[in-house]
């Protein structure tokens, strides 16, 4: 089970929302050094999110990001947020970026995941954001129509290397993980589900280890590795103990 640091980019610096919602933020500084702080804890993999991207629907804070990558190659970095074309992806691969996540555009515009899949193989993965089982788009300010389940089994057989799953309503809440949605999703697909949304304290670590074998290969961390009430390096430690039978 890896755990993955948030690190959350709304106009140059790290920030984490409640909710999605961009005027509910709380600003922790430069990403950058987010990023080493993150690294220095144990992290091997890092979730970055241009929000301003998400939002305009084009990169942002791209040279930042390009900045983490280039600092920290040999860390999985996983990049999302205003990525609509291929010339974007192509960009961000080259910086170093290990993975680009779709999200938005594979709601809007599925075929583009199967087009970029082939073009791209490996670096694809699918942020699937949801309320209630269906999902939302444009920074999680839409919800559409399109369930979480189906749209899942369409971007597998498409070949995504793995999902991010966040449950909107507990994101940046502290509400613990809903390990039930996430558990019912991961029985539809044989790809690995990333489960975001909710992180607390160490109980939601036990609770993720407990229905690892189910399929989520890991878990991202915000607002409760920023506020304290989740230390990173104890709880990976935790998770690569528990999980170890898995």
């Amino acid at each position: 089970m890896e755990l993955i640091p948030a690190i959350d980019i709304k106009d140059g610096k790290c920030v984490r929302l409640k909710q999605g919602r961009m005027e509910a933020e709380t600003v922790y500084g430069d990403p950058v050094q987010m990023a080493e702080r993150w690294v220095k804890a144990g992290a091997r993999r890092l979730h970055v999110v241009d929000l301003n991207g998400a939002v305009d629907g084009r990169p942002g804070n791209a040279d930042i990001i390009h900045s983490i990558a280039e600092k920290y190659r040999h860390i999985v970095i996983q990049v999302g947020g205003g990525i609509r074309d291929e010339d974007t992806i192509q960009t961000y691969l080259d910086a170093g970026v290990n993975f680009v996540i779709i999200g938005t555009r594979a709601v809007t515009t599925p075929h583009f995941v199967s087009d970029v899949c082939l073009e791209f193989p490996g670096h694809i993965i699918v942020g699937l954001d949801a309320r209630d089982g269906k999902l939302a788009t444009e920074g999680w300010s839409k919800l559409s129509h399109h369930d979480v389940t189906d749209m899942a089994r369409r971007f597998e057989d498409d070949g995504v290397a793995s999902i991010v799953y966040t449950d909107i309503g507990r994101d940046g809440m502290l509400a613990s993980v809903n390990i039930e949605s996430t558990v019912r999703l991961c029985r539809h697909v044989k790809i690995p589900i990333i489960a975001s949304g909710g992180v607390r304290n160490l109980d939601d670590i036990r609770a993720l280890c407990a229905a690892a074998g189910e399929g989520i290969a890991g878990a991202i961390t915000g607002r409760a590795i920023y506020e304290g009430t989740l230390d990173f390096t104890e709880a990976q430690a935790l998770a690569d103990t528990l999980c170890a039978g898995h």
